[in-house]
């Protein structure tokens, strides 16, 4: 079982850190489909891991320089997702109290989900149709990225694809730069949804090794994903990104039925 655990999340991490969208969006429903734990387990290893992911990913990226990146931009967005991450953080710890049943939540998660992966696909085959805005700024950037701090945290997959989709509409950036840029707010995100977890005293019961195994995967990952990126074309990147999601699409159908019958 640890093997799968480090294969899930190393694999997971690889393609997040070349496509920019963190990882989590893979190993959270993955992991949700096997059923080997409880979904605020599930939650709390994914957001580690993708953690260390994105500590690697943008210290190679930024190292390499493989990618131009708005420090301005996105810094101002990594602050308002860090303040995203804590209430997301809230916002998952209160539904999980209010419902009592974490099949339920298991559900919420796997349906939202769905609806942004569903629209981040449609986005991305039709991208080159659709006008997009180049927002400066920094109070939009600060609310913009408040948003898709909740949205990452509540949903424990550490940043997504909605990131990408809001990063290439909202600021017109190329697919590397939202990918790094995106990486770069996770970053952020996780690390105040991280320590949220642990000042409040709500880490769930997870087993060391598997958290472990998960995190080493996470960096593994981040490194491996940061060589492709130099090497891969942005339709490379496009290419990966939008067999992803459908591929997440799918779980996440079959997650949201296995969490509603099992409520």
């Amino acid at each position: 079982m640890v093997f799968i655990f480090f294969a899930v999340s190393i694999l997971s991490c690889t393609a997040g850190s070349v496509c920019g969208i963190g990882g989590g969006v893979i190993i959270k429903p993955v992991l949700d489909a096997t059923g080997v734990m409880g979904v605020s387990s599930i939650s709390f290893l994914s957001g580690c891991t993708v953690l260390a992911m994105s500590v690697v990913s943008v210290w190679k990226n930024l190292r390499a320089g493989t990618a131009k990146m708005d420090i301005r931009i996105a810094t101002a967005l990594a602050v308002g997702a860090a303040a995203g991450g804590v209430a997301g953080k809230s916002m998952f710890q209160g539904l999980k109290n209010a419902v009592g049943d974490e099949n339920l939540v298991g559900m919420t998660q796997a349906v939202v989900l769905i609806a942004i992966t569903l629209g981040t696909l449609v986005y991305t085959i039709c991208k080159e149709k659709i006008r997009t805005k180049h927002c400066r700024q920094l109070w939009l950037c600060v609310a913009i990225g408040l948003i898709l701090g909740i949205m990452s945290s509540f949903l424990g997959i550490g940043g997504g694809p909605i990131n990408l989709v809001v990063l290439a509409y909202f600021f017109s950036m190329s697919t590397k730069e939202a990918a790094l840029s995106s990486l770069y707010i996770i970053l952020f995100s996780q690390i105040t949804s991280f320590v949220q977890t642990c000042v409040t005293g709500t880490v769930p019961d997870v087993e060391l090794s598997y958290l472990a195994f998960m995190i080493v995967g996470g960096v593994l990952g981040g490194t491996i994903g940061s060589r492709i990126n130099k090497k891969i074309s942005e339709k490379g990147v496009d290419r990966l990104f939008i067999f992803l999601m459908a591929v997440i699409v799918v779980i996440n159908i079959y997650n949201a039925i296995k969490f509603g019958v099992a409520a």
